[in-house]
Order: C-alpha cells, then structure tokens, then sequence
C-alpha cells in the first residue's frame, strides 16, 4: 500500500524549514510521498495575516518543483472552515483508498493534540510522526509519545517561524536565506506580506 505523510500548514510562507524537514522525513521512513496540505484557516489562528489560499498554494507548487517525491494539496479548500484535522483524513481516506495516510506534526502540537476534534480516532487510526522543536520550557515528553502509532523522528531542528520571516519582510530586511529561491522571487517584487 501507499503511505503518503501529511504535512498541514498554512504555509504563510513556506520556507527551507518545512523543505528540510519534509525532505528528512522522506529518506528517514517509509513514505512514498509528502503532501504539504495548506490550511485555508486554523482553527486556533487569527486569519488577518493570512495571504490567500490560491497565493500560498503557489508558493508551495513553486518550492517543491524539484522534489519529484512532494506534492501540494488544496484538499482543504473545499472542505466546510475552520478546517479539522480529522475531517480532512477522513475525506482523504474515502477519496484515496489505496493510500495509507500518516499525519506530520512538530512536538510542539502533540502536548495539545487531546483538545483536537476525535483525538483518539485520530490516534488509533493513523500513523503519527512528530519531528522535535525547542520549547520555551523544556516541556517533558508527551504521554502520547507511549502510543504505538505514534513516533518522533530524530529530525534536525529548525527554528525558522513564518511569522518572523513576515515581520523581516514588512521591515524591509533581507529573508532570501530563508526562503527557497522560487518563493523568494515570487514575493521579491510583490507587496505581499509589507
């Protein structure tokens, strides 16, 4: 069977952050492919600062045309707002039989995962990976880290934030380093995000 690892995010703007890890994860497991699944709206996140879908799935689209094993997914665009995880997969797995899904998470996310909608469907049927961050205050392991679907992968941590990538850009100052060339080419020269 496929196994297609899910990587959600608003992606706003993706940068050589999610492509390291994604990558990693990649030639570190038993995926086939990587679907970046940019969210039209996080539940728990303020919209304002979002650029429109359609814009953020073309810099995915642009960030990963040379990563034959990476897709970009507008799943979630048609499906009702805010967007909930397990809605999503279970749309996937209807639309998609033959692939196995997994999700891909940061750390960061598992210590709130019991607050998601269907957590524990969420857990019991679908392979969870989870790549490291750095915490203010070295939270301890998460409980869930026990489950036998769920698995963190020893990948590099990359402290790079979208957020900051934003501020950087309204200020003025160079983020090239940051991005992938295409995307910084795409917002070189746009008022995106000024």
């Amino acid at each position: 069977m496929k196994k297609v690892g899910l990587f959600f995010g608003s992606f706003n703007p993706i940068h050589i952050g999610h492509l390291i890890l994604a990558n990693y994860i990649l030639e570190n497991s038993d995926m086939h492919e990587l679907w970046f699944v940019v969210s039209p709206q996080n539940p728990f996140k303020e919209k304002k600062s979002l650029l429109s879908d359609h814009n953020r799935l073309d810099m995915v689209q642009l960030a990963i045309q040379n990563y034959p094993k990476m897709r970009a997914s507008n799943v979630e665009f048609s499906l009702p707002t805010p967007s909930y995880t397990i809605d999503t997969l279970t749309y996937l797995k209807e639309k998609y039989p033959d692939i196995s899904f997994a999700l891909i998470m940061g750390e960061d996310n598992l210590s709130g995962l019991h607050k998601w909608k269907n957590s524990e469907k969420l857990i019991e049927s679908h392979q969870i990976i989870v790549y490291p961050r750095l915490f203010e205050d070295q939270k301890p392991a998460s409980e869930f880290l026990q489950h036998p679907n769920i698995s963190l992968v020893s990948a590099p941590v990359i402290e790079i934030s979208a957020t900051e990538i934003r501020n950087m850009i309204k200020a003025g100052k160079n983020v090239r380093p940051m991005l992938p060339p295409e995307v910084f080419e795409y917002l070189d020269g746009s008022a995106f995000y000024r």
